[in-house]
Order: C-alpha cells, then sequence, then structure tokens
C-alpha cells in the first residue's frame, strides 16, 4: 500500500501527531509521503522522520495578542495559488491520503477520486461532542476546510462517537519541581506574558515563544527559543503548564500528570471547546485573558491528575492497512481499553455517556 499523509503545519500539535505516526511508519518499513503546508518551510523543525517531505503555503489562520485575527485571516489567504497546488498535486498513484486538517492533499484527493481519511482533532468536533462558541462560520470551516470521505476524530474521551484517544509518548522516568511553572502561550505578546508573571517571585517560569531568539534568564522567568528537546525536559519536570489551550499539548501534560491553566485564543471555537471539555472533566483551570489573579488561584490549587494514553499508533496502522475505513469499532475498543483516567474523572464521564 502507498499511502500520502497531508499534514497542518499551523502550531506543532498536528505535526507532533504526525511524526508519532511516521516513526512507526518508517520502523515497519511502510513508504509515506508526506505534504506539510500552513507555515514558512524554513520555520519546520526536528522534522528527521517524514523524509524528503513537500511544503506548500495552503492556508493557516493568524493571530494577534491572544485573539484570532479574521480579517489578517482572510487577508493572507491566496486561492488562485491554493487551487493551482491542489491541481498540480498527483495523487494517482496512492491508494490512501491520510489527512490531518491539511487542505491541499484533502481537496486533490476530492478531485481525484483517491480514498482520504481524515484523522483529526477537529474531525472529532464534526460528531456530538461537548464543545463551546461554535459559530456558523466554524462549523462550515470544519466541513470544508480538509473535507475526507472518512472522519475519525482524536479526542480525550470518545463520547459514544467515532473518536480515537491520541498517542502520547510518556517518559520513561517523570520528576516534578514544585516552584516550576512551563509557559507555552504562542499566541500572546511576549510583553503581556512577563508583566503576567513579573509577581510570582517564588516560581520559576520556563517561558517558550516563538518570538525568543535565544536562551536568557530574566530573574524568576526562564525565557526559552523553540526546542523540541528542551521543550519536552522543561515539561517533564514542571509542577505545572499555563498555556493556550492547543489539543496535542494539553495532552502530554495530561499524560504527564501535570497541573493544567489554561488560556483559550480568543475567537477560536476549538481552543474555546477544549479549555471547556478540560474544565468540564476537572483535570484543567480556565481564565478568559491573562489574569493575576486567575494564575494566583490556580498555583494555590493542587487540582489535576495523570491521564494514561496509548503510545504504539500499531492498532490504528493495522486498520490503515486493512482498508475496510467503515469498519471503525474494532479499532475504538482496542485503544479506548488502553485509557486510564484518575478515578473521580472515570466517574464523571460515565454519567455524561449514561
Amino acid at each position: 500500500m502507498k499511502i500520502f499523509y497531508g499534514v497542518q503545519g499551523t502550531g506543532n500539535g498536528h505535526i507532533s501527531r504526525a511524526r508519532i505516526m511516521a516513526n512507526r511508519f518508517n520502523e515497519l518499513g511502510i513508504k509515506v509521503d508526506y505534504l506539510f503546508s500552513g507555515r514558512e518551510a524554513d520555520k519546520f523543525f526536528d522534522m528527521e522522520p517524514f523524509g524528503d517531505y513537500q511544503v506548500r503555503k495552503g492556508m493557516s489562520f493568524s493571530s494577534k495578542d491572544g485573539d484570532l485575527a479574521l480579517f489578517s485571516t482572510l487577508k493572507q489567504v491566496e486561492i488562485r495559488k491554493f487551487w493551482k497546488d491542489v491541481k498540480s498535486l498527483d495523487l494517482s498513484g496512492y491508494d490512501v491520503v491520510l489527512n490531518d486538517f491539511e487542505p491541499i492533499s484533502a481537496w486533490a484527493a476530492k478531485r481525484q477520486g483517491i480514498p482520504s481519511i481524515n484523522i483529526s482533532h477537529q474531525a472529532a468536533f464534526m460528531q456530538d461532542i461537548p464543545s463551546k462558541g461554535a459559530k456558523w462560520a466554524d462549523k462550515k470551516i470544519l466541513k470544508y476546510f480538509a473535507p475526507c470521505q472518512h472522519n475519525l476524530g482524536v479526542h480525550w474521551y470518545h463520547f459514544g462517537a467515532n473518536i480515537i484517544p491520541p498517542f502520547i509518548e510518556a517518559p520513561e522516568k517523570l520528576e516534578c519541581k514544585d516552584n516550576k511553572i512551563m509557559v507555552y502561550l504562542p499566541f500572546e505578546s511576549l510583553e503581556q506574558i512577563k508583566l503576567l508573571l513579573a509577581d510570582f517571585c517564588d516560581y520559576q517560569f520556563y517561558c517558550y515563544h516563538p518570538d525568543i531568539t535565544e536562551d536568557k534568564d530574566e530573574e524568576h522567568i526562564k525565557l526559552r527559543k523553540l526546542s523540541r528537546s528542551g521543550f519536552k525536559q522543561d515539561l517533564c519536570d514542571s509542577k505545572g503548564i499555563i498555556a493556550n489551550a492547543g489539543f496535542e499539548l494539553s495532552s502530554e501534560a495530561l499524560c504527564y500528570g501535570k497541573r493544567i491553566l489554561l488560556k483559550p485564543l480568543n475567537g477560536q471555537f476549538e481552543q474555546a471547546s477544549n479549555a471547556y471539555t478540560l474544565e468540564l472533566m476537572g483535570l484543567a483551570s480556565v481564565m478568559p485573558s491573562l489574569n493575576f489573579d486567575s494564575v494566583e488561584t490556580w498555583l494555590a490549587q493542587n487540582n489535576g491528575g495523570r491521564v494514561i494514553f496509548p503510545s504504539d499508533p500499531q492498532p490504528l496502522i493495522n486498520w490503515i492497512m486493512a482498508g475496510d475505513y467503515h469498519n471503525t469499532q474494532p479499532l475504538l475498543k482496542s485503544l479506548w481499553a488502553q485509557v486510564q483516567f484518575p478515578e473521580q474523572v472515570e466517574n464523571k464521564l460515565s454519567r455524561k455517556v449514561a
């Protein structure tokens, strides 16, 4: 079987999920070709597992100071170039197209009649699950941004829908430094983040941000440039994390047993829904804006708990290779049997589904 894999490059969550799949494909000797869009080619890093991958402009979303910038988002869309990329992508030699919210490969597969599978967090919101703030335009984007024949959602719980859990590689040893807090708010102003944390001198804040070009310590605020290895290490031994409400990082924080404080990107219903869901589950606290009192209250709490997710995507790959994409129940049963929630969370979820 020859596989094409389209991955949305905006943010790092889609890429992290694809990287776990790519590592397993490589171990199995399965040939997969990758396309990434939504980010400039020189902004990708740690891409070795993907081999000789393609990069196209595609479409992505712009933000400013923690808000979704709708005008800037629409302004940067180049419809003619996008459609040219769709028509020039030849998928005739492929058996199936896997897609993680990547529009060029999805539309190309649709035009050429190639089987396509949307395996993404966004696909979960096309089903009946908890959500918050979804407008008419949001629902249309979900439906038409990267349309595929089959939709397999990825979420923290199945909610009785066609959804699989995330694959998270937990470290062998988890440490916890009581005064160390990880901060990753890439959609917020770096200066506003520093102002927010300035008075919490009893804590060490390790702050990663795309505007940081070199590591630098400003007293108790440790500024760190983006680095996958450094980021993972600081996440592993932190007490908790303050972050936007992206799916992949929240999943890692849950699997590592970290306390979580989320500030969703304003105007982005997916992040609002993520924060809403984790708050309902009792696994995170939420602040609608960067707020001193919210941080102070969260630091004094001891909420959260560890969630065990599967780390090996082998069952999913077996399902993909089998080619029976309408039959998902054995796959769902196999993967959710591996998930372990804190007892109080499991009780809440059981009542929700019932």
